[in-house]
């Protein structure tokens, strides 16, 4: 049974445990792969450990920002309490830019490359060098103006886009691993292939739009939420190659959530807070869904849900069993979406044949 004297020495090193569990996933995830791409993804890791410790030195320079009080969970701390119109126009203008070219270079890759390969394009190494170029954008903008998308759009906003991104993913992925313990839900191929060849554009936004919704701060929630960040924008980067579709690392990327989740939850609301909720949620996804896609063993995959269930139990008998149910909240959220989504893209889907008829 987990005591608070544990969650509170988990609270204190979470840092050492981010970057520890990051090392041992990405090391798994690269002994799955060929090794041409498993270079490109070694690199792509590597650079955004890099850009991650970029974003602390230079968060140092931050210290003397003033900011208004926190006034709860609704309340985004990290914004000027004295916003004028040039650091809501960098912020917004940096963004604007990001998105618009990300957005260009798919439909470039859709309507010139349209073929995959185990190396890089020359498309990907645009991309990744401008990608590249706008994280030091941001990083600039930050350090003269601060603001960021915060200061006029609600944090809801930034986090909903990302779970968005997994609902997606758990739309495209069901007619391959289903959604429910392999078993597939009745979504038309329609769907999934209007989702598949639009995916790369909400993605992009998702990924560039929480980017830029944060100054680069380095606080440890920051640092965190930045690192996961840069992993998404590579993989925006690496469209049309055999990386882009590894299956080991597209999980990674789907796993990820759950250790940004529950670290900061941690960090903002101590052992007695809500972490549980987001570590045990976005792990009962990865056990009823995303595990049964990369080739597990049936006697593998009883061993995980094994180890979650006694985990669960563990934890709950010190938290009591009276908030149990906060386990099944974000895969309840998750799964409703993926069949509110699914409705809508039909809907969308067939007022468009009849337009075109």
């Amino acid at each position: 049974m987990l005591s608070p004297l544990n969650i509170a020495t988990l609270a204190r090193t979470g840092k050492e445990l981010f970057s520890t569990l990051n090392i041992r996933i990405m090391l798994s995830v690269l002994n799955n792969v060929r090794p041409s791409t498993r270079r490109v993804l070694l690199w792509g890791a590597v650079a955004s450990a890099l850009l991650t410790a970029g974003v602390w030195l230079l968060g140092q320079r931050l210290h003397g920002v003033t900011l208004l009080p926190d006034q709860g969970a609704s309340w985004y701390y990290w914004k000027l309490s004295d916003p004028t119109f040039w650091t809501r126009a960098s912020a917004w203008l940096g963004y604007a830019a990001h998105q618009l070219v990300s957005w260009g270079l798919i439909y470039h890759a859709q309507t010139r490359v349209r073929r995959y390969t185990s190396g890089l394009h020359r498309l990907n190494v645009a991309a990744l060098a401008l990608n590249a170029g706008f994280i030091a954008l941001h990083a600039l903008q930050t350090q003269l103006f601060y603001d960021s998308l915060a200061q006029d759009v609600s944090i809801f906003s930034s986090q909903g886009s990302v779970v968005l991104l997994l609902v997606v993913v758990l739309l495209m992925e069901n007619r391959r691993r289903g959604l429910l313990l392999t078993w597939r839900a009745p979504i038309s191929a329609e769907v999934v292939g209007f989702a598949r060849r639009y995916h790369g554009y909400l993605f992009s936004w998702a990924a560039i739009y929480t980017f830029w919704y944060h100054p680069m701060e380095s606080s440890s929630g920051h640092l965190i939420g930045f690192f996961y960040m840069f992993l998404l924008l590579v993989q925006s980067s690496l469209m049309f190659t055999a990386a882009h579709t590894n299956r080991w690392w597209t999980l990674t990327l789907e796993v990820l959530v759950a250790v940004h989740g529950t670290l900061v939850a941690v960090m903002n609301s101590g052992p007695g807070g809500a972490w549980p909720m987001f570590l045990f949620g976005f792990v009962a996804v990865f056990v009823l869904t995303q595990m049964h896609g990369v080739g597990l063993s049936t006697a593998a995959r009883w061993w995980i849900g094994g180890v979650v269930v006694v985990a669960v139990l563990g934890v709950y008998s010190w938290r009591g069993f009276g908030r149990i149910d906060e386990v099944a909240r974000i895969p309840v959220i998750e799964y409703l979406l993926v069949a509110v989504l699914a409705l809508l893209l039909w809907a969308g889907v067939r007022l468009a044949g009849l337009v075109r008829r």
